[in-house]
């Protein structure tokens, strides 16, 4: 099990140095909301293998939480950009 842990970590390390790459390089705001968003992904993921090694399920709040307000900005992000685009026309 520890072997795939740590397959995981390397993973979702890498997941999220290149989400940090793209967050900053993003040339526009919608590349960067869809970067921070796989990010946030990335550590619920990183939480979910943490719990699931150490075989406890204290964490599960918090990944609720997090992948809440993940959807909540993403949706909000959403909106104001499709309002841009709207007032526009």
């Amino acid at each position: 099990m520890t072997a795939v842990g740590i397959v995981c970590a390397i993973l979702l390390g890498l997941t999220g140095m290149l989400c940090m790459f793209r967050i900053v390089r993003g040339p526009t705001m919608l590349d960067r909301t869809v970067a921070a968003d796989v990010f946030v992904a990335a550590c619920v993921g990183a939480i979910g293998v943490e719990a699931a090694l150490g075989k406890h399920s204290t964490t599960l709040p918090i990944l609720i939480a997090l992948a809440l307000v993940a959807f909540l900005g993403s949706v909000a992000v959403a909106r104001y950009a499709g309002s841009k685009a709207g007032a526009g026309r």
